[in-house]
């Protein structure tokens, strides 16, 4: 197993599950690059934006089905299943990594998987064959705290874990709502969303950390494309988990709703040889 990248997926609304539209086909794209290129993980472990905790939790279940975690969508979303195998094993190896560091943690043998994680994974790994170790994050910590979080996770790498951060580039559903109601999918971006994405891509591919880290003083609208920023905090731990100053690929970027960015990122070295992959 070569040292696998970590990756920062953009999940974005719960209809991804019934309409892929790009991020979907990159997905379906993702799964068969990865086993390809460094063989089928041997887990994953997820950060998601919809595991929000007051101290790290790992949820180390035997098992996961999907969670069901919003409203207000057609019916046959509800009935799409992504019962994936747990992680409970890797649980413990997550929670000794972290104490290494100094992060207390928490093992529950609970399960289950929100939209942000059986989203993607459903498009990548279909017949839920992969283990799962969901890890609940703390939204209050700052990005240098979270960097330092996925940073105590990176010997997981070289163990065939891949490490996953989902949230959404861009995350104000506030954009979303109007008199008109929501706009079509294919709506074009407005230039706040663009010129945040084209932030993002450059500090990243420069391992513009100090950039990167106080990205709600310097990136442009940061505030109105994130008026909350539990979305965005998954890329921190994910990048941490590359290492000390990886540099960010892009695999992937579109938009829907016209300012919903469905970007992916790969960190460290591993990064590239995945972007080849997929351009394949």
């Amino acid at each position: 197993m070569t040292t696998l990248p970590t990756l920062y997926l953009s999940h974005g609304s719960p209809m991804t599950a019934l309409e892929p539209g790009a991020a979907g086909a990159f997905l379906q794209r993702l799964g068969p690059a990865i086993d390809a290129t460094f063989g089928r993980p041997k887990a994953v472990l997820a950060v998601s934006a919809h595991t929000l905790t007051r101290a790290p939790v790992l949820l180390a279940a035997d098992r996961h089905e999907a969670v069901y975690d919003f409203h207000g969508f057609p019916d046959a979303l509800y009935r799409l299943r992504y019962d994936a195998p747990g992680a409970p094993a890797l649980a413990e190896r997550v929670q000794g990594l972290l104490a290494a560091a100094g992060i207390a943690s928490h093992r529950i043998d609970e399960g289950g998987l929100d939209h942000g994680i059986w989203t993607p994974l459903r498009y990548a790994w279909p017949a839920a064959d992969v283990p799962v170790l969901p890890l609940g994050f703390v939204p209050s910590w700052t990005p240098a705290q979270l960097l330092a979080f996925g940073q105590a996770l990176a010997p997981l790498a070289d163990e065939g874990v891949l490490v996953v951060g989902t949230g959404s580039l861009t995350h104000n559903l506030r954009l979303l709502s109007g008199p008109a109601g929501r706009p079509p999918p294919d709506t074009p971006e407005i230039a706040e969303s663009a010129a945040f994405r084209a932030w993002v891509a450059d500090r990243a591919a420069a391992a513009d950390w100090p950039a990167l880290l106080d990205y709600r003083r310097q990136a442009p609208h940061a505030a109105l494309m994130h008026p909350t920023d539990e979305h965005w905090l998954p890329w921190y731990p994910a990048a941490g988990a590359a290492g000390p100053g990886a540099a960010g690929v892009r695999l992937h970027g579109s938009v829907t709703y016209g300012c919903l960015a469905m970007d992916a990122y790969g960190f460290g070295e591993s990064a590239l040889a995945l972007a080849e992959a997929l351009a394949a």
